[in-house]
C-alpha cells in the first residue's frame, strides 16, 4: 500500500465516506507558495483552481497580519476593537451608497444563513427564491436552497427557478431575459399560493456551479425589479465572484448592473482564514434587529479581520484586480486559440480569473461531455495542473487560480489543456 492510499484509508476511517476528495488519484499536498502547491514527493502542481487564497498561497503580507495579531489578541467578539472596525471601514467603501452595515460571520454558508434570516424578519415574509443547480452553503437551509438532500424534499417556503443559461437551456432568444424574468415572478405567484410569501430571490452573481453561463447585462435589473415588487430583497451571493476575481470589477453584481439588498462574500476574504460578511442596509438592520439579535462567537474576530484587511491592501498595492483583467483577458483569447482546433469546446464563458469552457461530444447538439470533462480534469492533474469541473452535467472545466496568476502561468495551463484534450 502506497503512502497515499494508507492515508485514504486512514482519512475513511477517521472521518468517514461523506467527505469528497479530487481527482481519480488523491493529491498529497504539504506546501503551497503563491500560485504553486507542492506534494509530499516534491513535485509541483500549478494551481489554477483554488480561489480560497485570493492573493496567493501564504502571502508573505497575510501571513505576517496572522501571527502579528495573533501574538497579541485573538478573543471572542464581545469586546471593542479597533482592528475590527477599521476592517468594516475599508470593506464598506468598496460598496455603493445604501450598503453600509457589515456582519461578520466565520464561513460563506453562514453569511447565506444570516442573510436569509435577515431577509425573512425585516420583510416578514418567509418564501425564498432560488436557482437550480446553485450553492450556496452546507447548513440545512443553504443546502436546501442548493441541492435537494437525497430523500428529502425542499421545503415548501422555496421555490427554485431555472438557471438562466444562454447557451444550452431555455434562456435563448431576442426575448429571453423578459421570460426569464416571468418565471421568477410565477415562482413568487407559486409560493403565495402555498401561504409563503416570498421576502428572498438569493443568486450567485457568476452562477458558477451552474457552469459559468454568461448572463446578458441587461437581464438582472429586469429580475430584481420583479423580485422587489413581490415585496422581497435581492441577495447577492459573492463568494465566488467577489473581490476583483472577474477583473474590471470589484463585484459580480457590478457587472449586471444592479445594487442588491443583501451582499453575502466568504471563501477569499481573508485568504483562507475563516472570515465572511453580510454587507446590507440599515433600514433591514432595524428590520432585523427589532426582532432578533445577532452573536458570532468567532465571526469578526480580531485574527479574522487583521488577515481581511490585509488581503485588502494587497489586492490593491499589487493592482490584482487589474491583473485578473489583463491576464483573464489574454487566457480568454488563447482558450477561443484551442476552440479552433478541438471540436469538443463547445463554449467558453466567464471573466477575469474566473472561466468555464463547456465540453461537448457534439458542437451541433450541444450534447455535453461529462465523461470526457473528467478525464481531461485528470490528464491536466497528471501534467501538473490543477483545475475543476462544474454545471449540472459536471462537464465545464472550471479555472479559477488565486489573483497572482500571471500570463506566464496561462501559457502552462494552456499547452497543458491542449494536450489533455488532445488524448
Amino acid at each position: 500500500m502506497t503512502r497515499e492510499e494508507s492515508l485514504l484509508a486512514r482519512r475513511q476511517r477517521l472521518m468517514g465516506g461523506a467527505y469528497r476528495l479530487f481527482y481519480g488519484r488523491p493529491l498529497h499536498i504539504v506546501r503551497g507558495e503563491g500560485v504553486w502547491l507542492f506534494d509530499a514527493a516534491g513535485r509541483r502542481y500549478l494551481d489554477a483552481y483554488n480561489n480560497v487564497p485570493h492573493v496567493g498561497h501564504c502571502h508573505p503580507r497575510v501571513v505576517e497580519a496572522i501571527c502579528t495579531q495573533a501574538a497579541a489578541l485573538n478573543t471572542h467578539t464581545r469586546y471593542l476593537h479597533e482592528g475590527v472596525l477599521d476592517y468594516a471601514e475599508m470593506l464598506l467603501s468598496r460598496f455603493p451608497p445604501g450598503l453600509e452595515i457589515a456582519m461578520f460571520t466565520c464561513t460563506g454558508s453562514e453569511a447565506n444563513e444570516l442573510a436569509l434570516r435577515i431577509a425573512r424578519l425585516a420583510t416578514d415574509r418567509p418564501g425564498i427564491i432560488a436557482v437550480e443547480n446553485g450553492y450556496h452553503g452546507n447548513t440545512w437551509l443553504t443546502a436546501q436552497i442548493s441541492d435537494e438532500e437525497p430523500g428529502e424534499p425542499r421545503e415548501d417556503r422555496i421555490a427554485i427557478v431555472p438557471c438562466p443559461d444562454t447557451f444550452r437551456g431555455t434562456c435563448r432568444g431576442p426575448d429571453a431575459g423578459a421570460r426569464y424574468a416571468q418565471a421568477v415572478a410565477q415562482a413568487a405567484d407559486r409560493l403565495r399560493e402555498r401561504g409563503y410569501p416570498p421576502g428572498a430571490f438569493i443568486m450567485d452573481t457568476v452562477l458558477s456551479s451552474n457552469g459559468l453561463p454568461d448572463i446578458p447585462a441587461d437581464w438582472l435589473p429586469e429580475v430584481v425589479a420583479v423580485v422587489r415588487a413581490a415585496g422581497a430583497v435581492f441577495i447577492a451571493d459573492e463568494v465566488q465572484p467577489g473581490f476583483g476575481r472577474m477583473g474590471g470589477h470589484f463585484w459580480g453584481f457590478e457587472r449586471l448592473g444592479v445594487v442588491p439588498d443583501i451582499v453575502t462574500m466568504g471563501k477569499p476574504m481573508a485568504n483562507g482564514h475563516p472570515a465572511a460578511a453580510v454587507v446590507t442596509s440599515q433600514d433591514l438592520v432595524d428590520g432585523f434587529g427589532a426582532r432578533a439579535s445577532y452573536f458570532n462567537t468567532f465571526g469578526g474576530n480580531p485574527v479574522s479581520c487583521a488577515a481581511a484587511r490585509a488581503v485588502l491592501e494587497v489586492l490593491d498595492e499589487e493592482r490584482l484586480p487589474e491583473n485578473a483583467r489583463e491576464v483573464g483577458q489574454y487566457l480568454r483569447a488563447g482558450l477561443e486559440a484551442l476552440a479552433e482546433r478541438h471540436a469538443a469546446i463547445g463554449d467558453i464563458r466567464g471573466s477575469g480569473l474566473f472561466q468555464g469552457v463547456d465540453l461537448v461530444s457534439d458542437r451541433a447538439t450541444r450534447a455535453p461531455a461529462g465523461k470526457l470533462a473528467q478525464a481531461v480534469h485528470n490528464g491536466m492533474r497528471d501534467r501538473g495542473v490543477l483545475i475543476g469541473t462544474i454545471g449540472a452535467h459536471d462537464n465545464v472545466l472550471k479555472i479559477r487560480p488565486p489573483m497572482v496568476f500571471s500570463r506566464e502561468h496561462a501559457d502552462l495551463l494552456l499547452a497543458c489543456l491542449d494536450e489533455a484534450l488532445a488524448n
